[in-house]
């Protein structure tokens, strides 16, 4: 993976005035923060935070990835477990935690993580996506799901960004949701994060099957993980190529061995569709023994 540079400064105007000592006019430039885009895996339920060793380079990732890029000041999830048949956003001042997985250590459902909402937020996203014809709700009673919580606390253990979080649509049609991003193009222009959470890898029969993985699955895994970095980084598709690649993601090879269903891979969809280029390629390496990407997009 390429060392991402420090992403998100640009030069929005200058302002002028007239200095009271001397008559001259002063000129200063005004730098304003801009948004960023990434696709992250989150793991394996609560096991990251668990410092589970199948996870330790995932960790490092998480902890180490914010310098890269600026702080920001709201964080926009799409998280691989909310499905609804339109699209609803979290509008809640204080949302609780779901703690959407099952048969793990009784410390795993007393996690904190008090991360405040942020409705004024979440009333401008709905507003952007009904302005593109896309059926929209907020929800003031839904918490954050694990694909949250868990990664957002390991990157900002200290719960002080608001965060929303935005559903996938269950048909996980991925021109749909490259929709749902570009809608969202605009917010680019604030220092917002939106984070894809999801797993570029998630065969759970695969994940939890207690024999050693073969030669062959990890074939497959390389071949699907080969052909998205290709996808998502590579130089010789143009954006339109890319698109359409991404759309048509179940002719890669060894796709339906890698995501029998697809909700943590869409998420990545969403993303895409909020930059419409290249990515950079910032994680490459095993979760629970496959191998599986990361990808920032920056400005």
């Amino acid at each position: 993976a390429s060392a991402p540079r420090k992403s998100g400064v640009a030069l929005v105007h200058e302002k002028a005035f007239r200095d009271p000592g001397s008559g001259f006019v002063v000129k200063i430039c005004v730098m304003k923060k801009k948004g960023t885009v990434f696709f992250i895996p989150h793991g394996g339920g609560p096991l990251p935070i668990l410092e589970d060793p199948g996870h330790a380079k995932m960790i490092k990732f998480l902890q180490n990835i914010k310098s890269k890029i600026n702080k920001p000041s709201s964080i926009i999830i799409i998280s691989a477990h909310w499905e609804e048949n339109e699209v609803k956003i979290t509008s809640g001042e204080k949302p609780s935690l779901i703690y959407d997985y099952y048969g793990f250590p009784e410390e795993t459902y007393k996690i904190s993580y008090p991360v405040p909402g942020n409705p004024e937020l979440a009333d401008k996203i709905k507003n952007l996506l009904n302005a593109k014809h896309i059926n929209s709700k907020l929800d003031t009673e839904r918490g954050f799901d694990h694909g949250v919580f868990i990664p957002l606390k390991i990157m900002y253990p200290e719960a002080s960004i608001p965060c929303v979080q935005i559903s996938l649509l269950n048909n996980l049609d991925p021109k749909k949701h490259i929709e749902i991003g570009k809608a969202l193009t605009s917010l680019m222009n604030e220092n917002v994060l939106i984070l894809g959470s999801g797993m570029s890898f998630h065969n759970l029969k695969i994940f939890l099957s207690n024999s050693k993985n073969t030669k062959s699955d990890n074939v497959k895994n390389k071949e699907f993980d080969d052909w998205l970095i290709d996808v998502c980084t590579g130089d010789k598709l143009n954006n339109i190529e890319r698109e359409k690649k991404m759309i048509e993601w179940t002719k890669a090879p060894s796709a339906r061995f890698c995501h029998p269903r697809e909700e943590h891979l869409i998420p990545l969809h969403v993303c895409y569709g909020v930059k419409c280029e290249k990515a950079d390629l910032v994680f490459n390496d095993s979760i629970i023994d496959k191998k599986c990407s990361a990808f920032l997009w920056q400005n």
